[in-house]
């Protein structure tokens, strides 16, 4: 049996977390799109996802169909995987619930001040309702919450895993 170096250990175990990480970006995305969606049905937000994801470049007759929102979605967590790998490069060691919350603001002020500017079929930050301001800052401080402390808390538990099972292969399931 060849014995595995504490390097290699480090490869292994960075790779689950990382998997997960992809997994709590995908699933967190569609959840916190479709969130979004629920709030723009109900009149909670003037603008929806699919203002920037899709109607931003495109106005074809299909994206006013009931699949364009499930392609959304889907577009929504693949992007929202990225989110989830800045946040395992930058803040996994970081456990705390209001890390989470800014990293959402933080997500927020820059499609609302950075993004929205070049798109000119969605209104600026400006125009927007006070409803709309409040309800989607609200959703991404959520969706950072989510992010945020689920990377960190995989982060964590994978740790303290290696901590009690040394030269044990970690697997995915074992927390």
């Amino acid at each position: 049996m060849v014995e595995k170096t504490q390097n290699q250990e480090e490869t292994i175990t960075g790779s689950i977390i990382l998997r997960r990480a992809l997994q709590t970006g995908f699933i967190g995305g569609v959840f916190w799109g479709l969130m979004g969606k629920v709030m723009h049905y109900f009149n909670f937000t003037e603008i929806s996802a699919k203002a920037y994801v899709l109607h931003s470049w495109t106005r074809s007759t299909w994206t006013f169909r009931w699949y364009s929102e499930i392609i959304v979605l889907l577009i929504i967590g693949v992007l929202s995987m990225v989110v989830a790998i800045l946040y395992y490069a930058v803040l996994k060691k970081v456990n705390s619930l209001w890390v989470g919350m800014i990293y959402g603001g933080i997500l927020w002020a820059l499609i609302m001040l950075v993004v929205t500017p070049f798109y000119t079929m969605i209104p600026n930050l400006k125009e927007l309702e006070l409803k709309t301001i409040i309800s989607t800052l609200s959703l991404f401080s959520l969706y950072g919450l989510f992010i945020g402390y689920s990377v960190s808390y995989d982060y964590a538990m994978f740790q303290k895993y290696n901590l009690q099972n040394k030269g044990d292969e970690p697997s995915e399931y074992t927390i």
